[in-house]
């Protein structure tokens, strides 16, 4: 699950004695902000200046952790709050760019007029030279409709524009793909795939981008029947590759059978219901699920799983519980079972904490800072794209987990993602099996 959290860099002052940054770093933990990047600006005589990026909830958040490092006394101040976040998408994160330098006319003549034109009658022969003579198959078109920005919602095509160029940066730096995003003014499913249709013999592939529950549905299944290139929504199975690769990880931790247990899921939106369709198809004794809107119940039964009466049931039944709800603490202490698996995913703000699901008793709990989808997507269409396959099915989806699986250290839950194995691992495993049909 993608992370929505609060995060500025505080410009922090301490003197230059050992144990004084670990002051500040437990102010920090101490009322739950996460430390990211740290940045050492200067080492004086006296003091040190450094640069601590921080993780919160708000700003209101933000504010009493500033208040509490002020408090500390003994020399160590916060200097200054920054925003690098915003500095990094000033004038935005993508820029269009040749790959070929224009030095000579011989140069513009080959790349452009005439030889050009010769390059074109080819294609027009025999189109499948476009794969070859142009960058097509190594382009994805990231379509959003702006219904189901990260945890903010339905806010626009544009304001979501930020998480577009992001994919593409990812795609970009991870496997090599030129990722275009594409914004829509519309959420109708008709003319969502009317659109896309008209434009996708310019792509590779398609990668749907936080478009909301249940349009997303329909739109995904008519474009993956209607398109001859692969299609995927990335919040629905983006999301379940990682949480099956997850919860693979989790059960060799613990010592569970996977093929052996109930899993139940909390939740059954977009990435609810993919992650209890990939658990489905991966082997799993039994899926149960519970949600508040019938018509999500409805399609899990579609599916194969089965529809609790209530989350205290569901608890009550389930040997591994993974929720995707973004309801901070709904899962309580007392609902868990001694021995229960259980990854509360939504961000920033678990269904329940990992400690306290621990304390509670579960062999095993972990929350959704780790689940990213970064781990998936591009190595996924990197393979896709190699094997010039023409849909992303489940075996591949499944493929892809299991090298996430295998590219994990032991101890963790799931790889680093900035490791560039896992990338390549990943698109190896996935162009294998689509190589193989």
């Amino acid at each position: 699950m993608e992370q929505s959290e609060f995060i500025r860099n505080l410009i922090v002052e301490t003197p230059s004695v050992p144990g004084n940054f670990a002051k500040v770093a437990t102010a920090i933990g101490t009322l739950e902000g996460d430390i990211g990047d740290i940045q050492t600006i200067k080492i004086g005589a006296l003091s040190t200046i450094r640069d601590i990026t921080v993780y919160s909830e708000d700003e209101a958040h933000l504010k009493r952790i500033v208040e509490a490092i002020n408090a500390i006394g003994d020399g160590i101040e916060v200097l200054a709050v920054t925003d690098d976040v915003l500095q990094a998408h000033e004038g935005g994160k993508i820029h269009m760019k040749g790959q070929m330098e224009i030095r000579s006319l011989g140069d513009l003549r080959r790349v452009y007029t005439p030889g050009v034109a010769n390059v074109c009658e080819i294609i027009k022969k025999d189109p499948e030279q476009a794969k070859y003579f142009t960058g097509i198959s190594n382009t994805v078109a990231i379509v959003t409709d702006g219904t189901a920005i990260l945890g903010l919602g339905d806010i626009g095509p544009v304001a979501g524009m930020p998480v577009m160029e992001g994919k593409s940066v990812l795609f970009d730096q991870f496997a090599g793909i030129s990722g275009i995003p594409i914004l829509l003014d519309t959420s109708d499913p008709d003319e969502v795939v009317q659109t896309i249709k008209h434009i996708y013999k310019g792509f590779g592939g398609i990668l749907l981008e936080d478009i909301g529950s249940p349009h997303c549905f329909e739109i995904e299944e008519r474009l993956k029947a209607e398109l001859p290139i692969p299609v995927m929504h990335d919040d629905q199975h983006g999301t379940a590759v990682v949480t099956l690769a997850s919860v693979i990880s989790a059960c060799k931790q613990a010592g569970v059978k996977l093929s052996e247990s109930v899993v139940g899921q909390v939740g059954l939106g977009a990435a609810g219901l993919a992650i209890s369709r990939m658990l489905m198809a991966y082997g799993v004794k039994e899926v149960r699920g519970v949600d508040m809107d019938a018509a999500a119940c409805e399609r899990l039964t579609e599916y194969g799983g089965i529809v609790e009466d209530s989350l205290e049931d569901l608890m009550a039944s389930a040997d591994i519980v993974v929720a995707t709800t973004g309801v901070a603490g709904l899962i309580k202490p007392e609902l868990v079972r001694k021995g229960q698996i259980i990854l509360a995913l939504s961000n920033p703000n678990a269904e329940i904490k990992p400690e306290i699901a621990l304390e509670a008793g579960a062999a095993f709990a972990a929350d959704g800072r780790l689940v990213n989808n970064i781990l998936g997507f591009p190595g996924i269409f990197r393979g896709a794209l190699n094997a010039h396959a023409k849909e992303i099915t489940y075996p591949m989806l499944i493929a892809a987990a299991r090298a996430i699986v295998d590219s994990t250290k032991s101890g963790d839950l799931v790889p680093h993602p900035l490791d560039p194995n896992v990338h390549q691992n990943v698109a190896e495993a996935v162009e294998r099996v689509a190589s193989s049909r």
